[in-house]
C-alpha cells in the first residue's frame, strides 16, 4: 500500500482540523477537507530526529545554529536557484505572524496595503486589524485560469498611500503559480511607485505537473531588496504544528526594522522542536517530497475524473500548485449562503467557502486534496449523492 493511502485517525490530537471541526462550522458528521494542512505523517527522519530530541529530556530555551541556516540555504539554492546570505534569515512563528509584523514595521496607520483577491482570508486580516486600509487588485478568470490586472494594479500603485502589496505565489485558493514574466511585470510595477512587496511563497515546495515556481527575488537584486520572502518548510513537510518560518530578508535596513519589530514583541527564536524539524526537514525530506507531489498529482487527476464524469455541473480550475482545488459551483446560481447550506448540512462536507477569499469568491469552494484518496472519494461521493438528491 501506497504510505500516502494510510487513514490516520487524527481525533484526541488537538487537531483544529479534525476535533473542532464541529464547533467552528457549528454542525455535525462534517468530513474536513478545509484547513490546509494534511492528513499524512511527516517523513519519518523527521519523526526520528524530534523522537531522539524528546527523548534527551530538557526542553529549555533554544536557538538555531549556523547548521540551521545552512540548511536552508542549501534547500532554496537546490529547490529553488536562489543564493542568499545566512544573515538574510529571519525566524518567526509562522508566515501569518510574519505578514502581520511586516504590515506594522513597513506602514503607517492609515496607508493602503494592496492584496489580490480572492486570496488568502488573513492577509486582509492582518492589514485591517492594523488599522491599514485593503486596496483590492481583483485577480480576472479567463477561460479557468486567473491571471493579474495589470492596468488595474497600476492605478492602484499610483496612489500615494499604498505603500505595500502582499503577493500570494503559489496562489492561495486559485492555484496559479505566476510565471517569471509575470512577476517581473508586477516587481517593476511596485518599483515604479516604491510600494513594497512581501511574497507569500509557503507552498512553493508544492507545484504540479510541468509547472515552474519562480522566487520573485530571484528576478534581480533592485527587486530582492524591495521584497520581504516568507517561507516556511510546514505547508511541504506537514509541519505546521512546529511553528517554525523563515523570512528572507536582503536589504539590510528593512532586516533590521522587522526585526526590531519581532523582538518588541518577545519572539527571539523558535522551538527547540521547530529548530530540530526544520534541519531534518530540508536535509532528509526531498524523495518524501517528490513522492506526496506525485501522490498529490494522482489525487488532482481521481478529482477531475470524478467530477467530470459524475458532476459536471461544477468547474475545476486547476491548481499549478498547492494541494488546495477551487471549485467553481455557479453553474448552480444559488447564492454564497445557500451553498455554503447545501455544501455543509446537504453534502456533510466543511470545505473553506469560497466568499471568504473575497467578493470574487462567491460560488466557489475550496477543497484540501492532501488526504488519503478514500477520503477523497469519501468527500467526493458525499458531494455527487447531495447533487442528486436537490434534482
Amino acid at each position: 500500500m501506497n504510505p500516502f493511502d494510510e487513514r490516520i485517525n487524527r481525533y484526541d490530537t488537538h487537531s483544529v482540523k479534525w476535533d473542532h471541526t464541529d464547533t467552528i462550522f457549528e454542525k455535525e458528521n462534517l468530513l474536513p477537507m478545509w484547513v490546509a494542512d494534511m492528513d499524512f505523517k511527516a517523513p519519518q527522519a523527521v519523526i526520528d530526529e524530534l523522537t531522539k530530541r524528546i527523548e534527551h529530556g530538557i526542553f529549555g530555551y533554544s536557538m538555531p545554529t549556523e547548521q540551521t541556516k545552512k540548511t536552508i540555504q542549501s534547500w532554496l539554492d537546490r529547490r529553488h536557484q536562489w543564493t542568499i546570505q545566512q544573515d538574510w534569515i529571519v525566524f518567526t512563528p509562522g508566515v501569518v505572524p510574519a505578514l502581520s509584523a511586516a504590515v506594522n514595521t513597513y506602514t503607517k496607520k492609515g496607508e493602503k496595503v494592496v492584496i489580490q483577491s480572492p486570496v488568502y482570508y488573513p492577509f486582509r486580516d492582518m492589514v485591517e486589524k492594523s488599522d491599514r486600509h485593503v486596496v483590492d487588485n481583483p485577480l480576472k478568470l479567463e477561460e479557468d485560469k486567473y491571471v493579474m490586472d495589470y492596468e488595474d494594479l497600476e492605478l492602484k500603485l499610483k496612489d500615494p498611500e499604498v505603500t505595500m502589496l502582499i503577493l500570494c505565489n503559489p496562489h492561495n485558493p486559485v492555484g496559479r503559480v505566476w510565471t517569471k514574466e509575470e512577476l517581473l511585470k508586477l516587481a517593476e510595477l511596485c518599483l515604479t511607485y516604491d510600494v513594497l512587496i512581501v511574497s507569500d511563497d509557503i507552498h512553493f515546495d508544492l507545484i504540479l505537473k510541468e509547472n515552474k515556481h519562480t522566487l520573485i527575488s530571484t528576478l534581480s537584486d533592485k527587486i530582492a531588496a524591495n521584497t520581504i520572502t516568507c517561507v516556511a518548510p510546514s505547508k511541504t513537510f506537514n509541519l505546521a504544528g512546529m511553528q517554525i518560518s523563515t523570512i528572507i530578508i536582503p536589504d539590510e535596513e528593512k532586516r533590521e526594522q522587522f526585526s526590531t519589530y519581532m523582538g518588541k514583541l518577545g519572539l527571539f527564536a523558535p522551538s527547540p522542536f521547530g529548530i530540530t524539524a526544520i534541519e531534518a526537514a530540508y536535509t532528509h525530506g526531498e524523495v518524501w517530497l517528490e513522492e506526496l507531489i506525485e501522490y498529490l498529482e494522482g489525487n488532482l487527476d481521481y478529482l477531475k475524473s470524478f467530477i467530470a464524469e459524475r458532476i459536471p455541473e461544477i468547474d475545476v480550475i486547476e491548481p499549478e500548485g498547492t494541494y488546495l482545488v477551487w471549485l467553481d459551483f455557479r453553474k448552480l446560481s444559488m447564492p454564497h449562503e445557500k451553498l455554503e447550506r447545501f455544501i455543509q448540512e446537504d453534502a456533510k462536507l466543511a470545505l473553506d467557502e469560497g466568499y471568504i477569499f473575497g467578493e470574487g469568491g462567491k460560488g466557489f469552494e475550496r477543497m484540501n486534496i492532501a488526504c488519503p484518496r478514500s477520503i477523497l472519494k469519501e468527500g467526493l461521493e458525499r458531494l455527487e449523492e447531495a447533487m442528486l438528491n436537490q434534482k
